[in-house]
């Protein structure tokens, strides 16, 4: 059999695809499959209707990630994020879900996530240089045990 690694400096949507699709195949037939359920709570203005920040999530694998949360500086300091990931941690729950995951950078918010009782799993220093990457999580109490081996 003959093969070549072929390096692309701009692989478009197609070679992720050439990857993605045949790994989630043989995850799929070894665990349990990969089937994203999308999750978007926003932070509207009342008076003009406008979307201007909100929580992004994805539930899989029986964990909610929470991809991008964002709140508008006025809003800051007043409960929103606060309110956000909690309606987030009941959405999960509600799915059935074992926790929430979500990852900051060292300059956004990592000491938000600890008073919100998340637990710090890992770092990634120099990401980007000169700073870090926090990875958190919160387990539900109730999805304590690990499903074992068959």
């Amino acid at each position: 059999m003959n093969w070549l690694i072929e390096p692309r400096e701009h692989p478009t949507d197609l070679d992720r695809r050439a990857i993605s699709d045949p790994l989630e195949i043989f995850s799929a037939a070894r665990a349990i499959p990969y089937k994203p359920d999308p999750i978007a709570l926003l932070v509207k203005e009342l008076e003009r209707e406008h979307t201007n920040g909100g929580l992004w999530a994805n539930v899989y694998y029986d964990w909610m990630h929470v991809e991008l949360l964002f709140v508008p500086q006025k809003y800051r300091g007043i409960g929103i994020g606060s309110q956000l990931i909690r309606h987030a941690e009941n959405m999960a729950l509600q799915r059935g879900c074992v926790g929430v995951w979500l990852d900051t950078y060292q300059f956004q918010a990592p000491g938000f996530y600890e008073s919100l009782g998340y637990e710090n799993f890992g770092y990634l220093p120099n990401y980007p240089r000169g700073f870090g990457r926090y990875f958190f999580r919160k387990q539900f109490a109730d999805h304590d045990h690990v499903r074992k081996q068959q």
